[in-house]
């Protein structure tokens, strides 16, 4: 699909400082609704479709990508609905720091979209800032795309996990579901669990824990006692 400059995807990003002092007079420009209303009113001008909205939430100016959840789903966004423009309210919402809007701008150029912006605010160019950055540039640019290639990533294993999925290695106290991707509960690794969490709650200390299950001839899968770390793992699962 070739990018349509009809097209845009926006982006809105709200850091802690907007949240905290959302519909100040001094702030109420960087609301989420402000900022929403600003590119409605651009695209209503320009003739352009928002195929899609995408927001950051307390995240700052000076963020990379691979932080900002929104912005990593705005370039999905632009792949998916073959959009031309990433566009938001103004310079500033896409970022503070100049390197960080350099390489918000490659990325965008990578996936076939120029930035814009409603106010017509631009950044200075990287190079601008730091004629270092100018001699780097092939390295910023790989840089940026391993950057988005993490963000990618983490993106896809979240979004597995979500599905109930699994995400690396088997945790304790499940076993693999015939269809190799889904979970399933283990009951007598399950069994295992609830004891070390019995034996918590008297209060035992987790090297207690593991005399007490070895006393029992409780075996790991490997069928060798259970070891410390393990009982923390199930400890600290089972509190999150």
């Amino acid at each position: 699909m070739s990018p349509n400059v009809a097209r845009a995807v926006a982006y809105i990003r709200i850091s802690d400082e907007d949240a905290l002092s959302d519909g100040d007079a001094g702030n109420v420009a960087h609301s989420a609704a402000a900022q929403r209303d600003a590119i409605e009113a651009w695209a209503s001008r320009r003739r352009v479709v928002v195929a899609s909205w995408q927001v950051d939430r307390g995240v700052g100016g000076a963020v990379p990508i691979a932080e900002r959840p929104g912005l990593v789903a705005a370039y999905a966004a632009v792949r998916e609905h073959g959009a031309g423009v990433l566009v938001a309210a103004s310079a500033e919402r896409f970022a503070h720091d100049s390197l960080v809007a350099w390489l918000i701008e490659r990325a965008a150029l990578t996936e076939g979209a120029a930035i814009h912006t409603v106010d017509g605010t631009v950044r200075a160019p990287a190079e601008e800032a730091d004629a270092s950055w100018t001699r780097g540039s092939l390295d910023l640019a790989g840089a940026y795309v391993r950057v988005l290639n993490r963000a990618r990533t983490r993106a896809a294993l979240a979004a597995k996990k979500e599905r109930g999925e699994r995400v690396g290695a088997v945790p304790y106290g499940f076993t693999l579901a015939p269809d190799g991707l889904h979970l399933e509960a283990c009951d007598a690794e399950q069994e295992v669990i609830d004891r070390v969490l019995a034996l918590s709650a008297e209060g035992l200390s987790q090297r207690a824990i593991v005399a007490s299950l070895a006393a029992r001839g409780v075996v790991g899968r490997t069928g060798a006692p259970l070891q410390q770390t393990q009982v923390a793992r199930m400890l600290l699962r089972a509190a999150s």
